[in-house]
């Protein structure tokens, strides 16, 4: 499936090692290189952590194709509306191969 569909649209991206990434998607390839702008990673702490969830800026930020899991588009509005520091889950496992 191509991404160009989402080129100049905000994206959501789950990594292999666990970590979830909000950007512009600037630019593809066909290797699924990704090339994003405006980079935030979203930190979300479990319910039992007593530190609220964070987002830590990138900014202009590249990852690999094959470091890629799963790749969408954010509908802002709703993005928006949430307080993400208050949102507590369970912790996202990497998905190498031991």
């Amino acid at each position: 499936m191509s991404l160009h569909q989402y080129v100049n649209k905000r994206i959501l991206i789950l990594t292999v090692d666990g970590r979830t990434l909000l950007g512009n998607l600037l630019s593809t390839d066909q290797l699924t290189n990704l090339v994003l702008t405006d980079t935030v990673e979203r930190i979300i702490r479990t319910p039992d952590d007593d530190e609220p969830s964070t987002e830590v800026e990138h900014g202009l930020y590249l990852i690999r194709g094959d470091n890629v899991v799963v790749c969408g588009e954010v509908d802002e509005k709703i993005d928006r509306d949430i307080d993400w520091s208050k949102v507590k889950g369970e912790v996202i496992r990497d998905t190498k191969n031991a």
